[in-house]
């Protein structure tokens, strides 16, 4: 319900924005834009044809323009950058956190890097090279260095009096992190709790040793997993002596889940999740042909089959009509496997120890749609040709192809993942390949045996 909440108030944001547009009036579509949070107005310009978008840009609050940046995708970012000067994007940027400024920097010009790091204080300087010197993916690269800390022999008074003299805090801090003289992290007490107890209760007794901190190499998704997991806000990164590094906050891991959320359903149409929806023909036809050669591949691959049984065919040609229905049901059968095998590996809820089960139960589901829908179709054909055996060969030949249907569901995800290939990316490929193939194969080949 919220997720369509969320997609109407899109919509109807855009509809505003065209009309004004369209009309020619600038004053209603800038009071509109900065109305909004920089992640709607990166929703939106990702909506909008580019002559629009660059209007709509240069209209957005110069304060949130940084902001802005980080919540678009790789080609609708490089768009907007290619529309400001050096200066510009400098000032976008350069108040940006550090995570967010990581996050940006490989797609920044190298002169405009250079300008920020010498804006910068020696400290966040220091700050934001240790964060790009790490994966891309990883804890080191999500986190912001910009971290509270304190130390177990200090009393509630003195904290609170130094959080006064500070001024302010980072966003979304529910806990300070406690460490060591050197600086190693021993866990972590909630402001919270600080508000809540007397003024003169050392540290010692109110902070919390059970919240494990996460490995600065731990892979994006695994983060993404714990917080799930645990329900944090924000975790503490370590590295490999326990020296507190810095932490993660959830609206990074919020951010990872959707960016995941999106590669899951582009993928599986051999589409980048960051590609601009209104990108250039030449770029996106390019991008799309690879996947469009592979399909016409495993098409030709199912004519063969096909072109085997070519005399089966002219002599019964009930068989031409009938045989997509049994490749088609298998491909759906198939596809239904695969989208919950792949969601389950993303989830880390498959493994060696349960592959064995999960296969068994979905040749049973896969073997109790065919029997089923093989009465349905077998009788169909029959009463419509008035071939009775022919029902049967058909009937045969759907069981036959939903349970390979099923096997490839479970199999192909596996064996694309040991041969270190996204099963989102190439999954729906070969599984169509197998359904298609068997199910002509089946079909055509009972058909030889049993009609003829």
């Amino acid at each position: 319900m919220a997720d369509a909440a969320h997609h109407d108030k899109t919509a109807r944001q855009l509809r505003l924005l065209s009309d004004a547009l369209d009309s020619g009036r600038l004053g209603p579509v800038r009071r509109l834009v900065n109305s909004l949070s920089p992640a709607e107005i990166g929703n939106l310009l990702e909506s909008l044809p580019p002559a629009k978008r660059n209007i709509v840009w240069g209209l957005v609050d110069p304060e949130d323009d940084g902001e802005v940046l980080v919540h678009v995708g790789d080609d609708v970012r490089e768009s907007l950058l290619a529309e400001m000067d050096t200066d510009e994007i400098v000032a976008a940027v350069e108040d940006l956190d550090i995570d967010d400024l990581a996050e940006l920097a490989e797609d920044l010009p190298d002169t405009v890097i250079e300008e920020v790091l010498k804006s910068m204080d020696r400290e966040n300087r220091e700050r934001l090279e240790q964060v790009l010197s790490y994966d891309e993916d990883s804890a080191g690269r999500l986190m912001n260095p910009d971290v509270i800390t304190v130390r177990t022999d200090v009393t509630v008074d003195v904290v609170l009096r130094y959080l006064r003299l500070r001024g302010e805090i980072p966003e979304h801090t529910d806990h300070l992190f406690v460490v060591s003289r050197r600086h190693q992290y021993l866990g972590r007490v909630s402001v919270a709790s600080l508000l809540t107890h007397d003024a003169s209760t050392p540290i010692n007794e109110l902070f919390d040793d059970e919240q494990p901190a996460i490995p600065v190499d731990t892979p994006a998704h695994d983060v993404a997993s714990q917080f799930s997991d645990h329900d944090w806000v924000s975790a503490p990164v370590v590295d490999h002596n326990n020296i507190l590094l810095g932490r993660i906050t959830i609206d990074d891991v919020v951010d990872i889940i959707r960016d995941h959320a999106a590669h899951q359903a582009l993928s599986a149409a051999g589409l980048d999740e960051d590609e601009d929806m209104f990108s250039p023909v030449a770029r996106a036809a390019r991008r799309r042909a690879l996947w469009l050669g592979i399909n016409l591949l495993t098409a030709f691959l199912a004519s063969w089959v096909i072109g085997r049984f070519e005399g089966t065919i002219e002599r019964l040609v009930a068989l031409a009509v009938l045989m997509p229905i049994v490749a088609s049901m298998g491909g759906v059968a198939g596809t239904q496997t695969l989208t919950l095998m792949v969601r389950g590996m993303a989830l880390g809820q498959v493994g060696m120890g349960n592959v064995g089960a999960l296969l068994n139960k979905e040749v049973m589901v896969g073997l109790l749609n065919g029997l089923a829908w093989a009465l349905v179709v077998g009788c169909v054909a029959a009463l419509w040709f008035g071939d009775w055996p022919l029902g049967g060969v058909i009937a045969a030949a759907m069981v036959i192809n939903l349970v390979t249907a099923a096997l490839a569901g479970v199999g192909v995800p596996l064996l694309l993942r040991r041969l270190r290939i996204d099963p989102a990316l190439a999954g729906g490929v070969v599984l169509t390949t197998v359904t298609d193939v068997m199910g002509f194969f089946s079909f055509l080949g009972l058909a030889t045996l049993v009609l003829l």
